[in-house]
């Protein structure tokens, strides 16, 4: 009788302790490691329009708290509105030069893309466009950049490299209205970067020449000072310049920096 009523108590025991293991409350799910939210604009040169929408779409699909707002124009106007105020978080230049303008409204600029000019004709190349020479001969519609847009400037130095001089129809403020202009037949031929004649596809065809490596535009990237959500602006940045950043540049025709 004595056993049995130990083995009882025993058995009672087990099944309390059981109870309150069943009770205590779960612990909860460990917090996400992804810290970001908020919004962020993006202030970057129209050369970089296809491959900064992919990387805006990985970025916020990596981080699903963060919005990426984005703003493409030629670096110059874009300098021009960081200068005047504009809210932006994060500016993206096609060259060095135009970033150095806003030195001190940004923070220090990194290096992440090189570019090069190439010659854009509408497919079927009417001009009968060939070399660089081509662009100055008489009655051939040549579009470029205004020489305070990078690409301008890179085409000015190219002028003086192949002893060539242009007299362009017209000079516009982007290098996206430049490769406008001859996909659309408005121009026989544009200078435009080898990433714009590669994520243009059929609409026109791309003639490299040898002059184009006296004008190599480098890339700089930075935070805007003034931004409102700099841990955001600084997590863009670095992923720019990180391992996708690198991968996406690279497949859209741009040289390392």
């Amino acid at each position: 009788m004595k056993k049995w009523l130990l083995a009882t108590l025993a058995v009672g025991t087990l099944l309390a302790v059981a109870g309150c293991s069943a009770a205590a409350p779960t612990p909860s799910a460990s917090p996400t490691k992804d810290s970001l939210s908020g919004s962020i604009t993006v202030f970057a040169a129209a050369s970089l329009t296809k491959t900064f929408g992919t990387l805006v779409t990985k970025f916020e699909a990596e981080h699903p708290g963060v919005t990426v707002v984005t703003s493409f124009a030629g670096s110059a106007d874009l300098v021009a509105q960081i200068t005047a105020g504009a809210p932006a978080d994060v500016f993206a230049s096609a060259d060095t030069k135009n970033m150095a303008k806003v030195s001190t409204l940004v923070g220090t600029p990194v290096n992440f893309a090189t570019n090069v000019l190439e010659i854009a004709v509408p497919p079927s190349n009417p001009a009968r466009i060939a070399t660089f020479a081509d662009l100055a001969k008489p009655g051939v519609k040549t579009v470029i950049c205004a020489p305070a847009v990078p690409c301008g400037a890179a085409a000015a130095a190219l002028e003086t490299a192949a002893g060539v001089t242009l007299t362009p129809v017209s000079e516009e403020n982007a290098v996206t209205d430049v490769l406008g202009k001859v996909s659309s037949g408005e121009a026989d031929a544009g200078l435009v970067y080898v990433t714009d004649v590669r994520g243009a596809g059929p609409a026109v065809k791309g003639i490299t020449f040898p002059e184009s490596g006296a004008a190599v535009n480098t890339y700089p990237i930075a935070t805007v000072k003034a931004s409102a959500n700099g841990k955001v602006a600084k997590a863009f940045v670095d992923y720019v310049i990180g391992k996708v950043g690198r991968s996406v540049l690279a497949a859209a025709g741009f040289g390392a920096p």
